[in-house]
């Protein structure tokens, strides 16, 4: 079997959902830049989606993503299942008001928002309304802006995973964001290597098929970020109990 390859002369780091957990990104960010000290070609770094719920600071976290973390990397952006939900309530929050139970508190305490001052939900909209004046233009334009899916060399980008037997050109935006057991459980050659986040693992899963780096960072304080430079594939972590 062929070793998958990255984009020759360029080495990729991809970060797993951070979920409002700023502290482990910059340090995060820290060790990416010592690892890629003295790296002469292309530097690129992927964010998988999921940056806000759950933890506390999703607003610091768009904020450091903003603020170009990174100087002289190329950033890709993807989305994740929870940005799509927040501008889904945003939109429609008597249809989506489940965002709030699954991380959408601390996302709108993060923005100022006093979630207990709404309490019914007849006044949903006036919650996502409240929301909205308090979410700076910037950051709407962030995460509305976050790509379903990026491929670089052998290996296919997406938050979720990909549906399996479906063309990558064809894949859904649901299932990007959103699939799990079908994509999770298939052992199917998929013609490229999958690294995604979204299912939460107690270590980074390398498979060959796929690849998952989601080691639940809002809650186990370990942020994984998976480097790729040639056939080479290796793993940055920072955090409290990172090994």
């Amino acid at each position: 079997m062929v070793a998958p390859r990255y984009v020759p002369g360029a080495r990729m780091y991809c970060i797993g959902d951070i979920h409002g957990r700023a502290d482990l990104l910059e340090d995060l960010h820290g060790a990416i830049l010592g690892d890629v000290e003295g790296f002469d070609g292309e530097r690129h770094v992927l964010y998988l989606g999921d940056y806000i719920d759950r933890g506390t600071q999703s607003r610091e976290v768009i904020d450091m993503l903003l603020d170009d973390p990174l100087p002289g990397f190329e950033r890709i952006f993807l989305r994740g299942n929870h940005e799509q939900a927040m501008l889904d309530f945003m939109q429609h929050p008597e249809n989506v008001a489940g965002w709030l139970g699954f991380g959408g508190r601390e996302t709108l305490a993060s923005y100022g928002v006093n979630v207990s001052l709404f309490p019914l939900m007849k006044e949903l909209p006036e919650l996502a309304r409240s929301l909205a004046a308090h979410l700076p233009d910037t950051h709407l334009a962030f995460l509305d802006s976050g790509l379903d899916s990026w491929r670089g060399g052998d290996y296919f980008f997406a938050h979720a995973g990909i549906r399996p037997g479906v063309p990558l050109d064809e894949q859904h935006t649901e299932d990007l964001l959103w699939i799990r057991d079908e994509f999770l459980q298939s052992p199917a050659n998929h013609g490229v290597v999958v690294v995604h986040g979204h299912t939460i693992t107690t270590e980074p899963e390398m498979l060959p098929n796929r690849i998952g780096i989601d080691t639940g960072a809002f809650h186990s304080g370990v942020l994984t970020a998976l480097v790729l430079e040639g056939t080479e594939q290796r793993l940055l972590q920072t955090g409290p109990e990172a090994a």
